[in-house]
């Protein structure tokens, strides 16, 4: 009997033993993997616009040349969706600036270019045309004086104010006034007569408005007479200051 429990004693501590040993080689669970890292960011479009040449006269054209990166979306301002990178042909009438978007993944961004279209000068203006002989007689009168005097009179005053305002409308042209006698009275006397009748006409002209430098004066006296007959209607007829286109 005592041996017995002896046994019994020896197999249970064989059993402890055989189980501590076995449950210090038990293998341990293994630790889970780690999450992976997280995505990088898109990367952010670029653009870029510009155009060749960039001033144009109208009616001419230039090329627009733009590249992008990054992008999924392109447009121009105008133009309307775009490949992401290309040229094209534009002829505008008047200076435009073309606006680029790029839009992609990682976000958009923008570019510019601007095209100036020069306007034509305006035209020169149109020369003056030339006044003829004809169209001055028929707006430039000649005054006319009393009997041995050279005062311009009343009547005479408002022909060298409708004359000046004729004259002023043609600046280019250059004036020249002859005064004139009637038959009366020595070839000396009356060549000074006439050059101061035609000295008051210049400068009753002048002082209408009509440049001095323009105007250039002749006495004829007593010759060319515009009648030959003995009586005052005649007379008055020679007793004038002539004006005319000086060539």
């Amino acid at each position: 009997m005592k041996n017995y429990k002896m046994n019994s004693a020896l197999a249970s501590a064989a059993l402890v033993a055989f189980l501590i040993t076995t449950g210090c080689h038990h293998k341990q669970a293994a630790a889970p993997p780690p999450p992976p890292p997280p995505a990088a960011p898109a990367p952010a479009p670029t653009a870029n616009i510009t155009v060749t040449p960039d001033s144009i006269a109208p009616g001419q054209s230039a090329v627009l040349n733009w590249t992008t990166t990054n992008a999924t979306d392109v447009s121009i301002d105008g133009i309307g969706a775009v490949e992401t990178s290309g040229t094209k042909n534009v002829s505008p009438t008047e200076t435009a600036t073309y606006h680029l978007v790029a839009r992609g993944d990682g976000g958009s961004t923008d570019a510019t270019a601007t095209l100036t279209v020069t306007q034509p000068p305006p035209p020169p203006p149109a020369a003056p045309q030339q006044l003829t002989e004809a169209e001055f007689e028929q707006n430039v009168k000649p005054i006319f004086f009393d009997y041995d005097a050279y005062s311009i009179r009343p009547d005479a005053q408002a022909v060298i104010s409708q004359d000046a305002s004729f004259l002023q409308s043609h600046p280019d042209a250059k004036i020249l006034i002859a005064g004139y006698c009637d038959d009366r009275g020595s070839a000396e006397y009356n060549l000074a007569l006439g050059q101061n009748r035609a000295n008051a006409a210049k400068t009753a002209l002048t002082q209408a408005g009509i440049d001095a430098s323009r105007v250039r004066t002749i006495s004829y006296g007593k010759e060319k007479q515009f009648c030959t007959e003995q009586n005052e209607s005649c007379w008055q007829q020679n007793r004038r200051a002539q004006f005319s286109l000086d060539q």
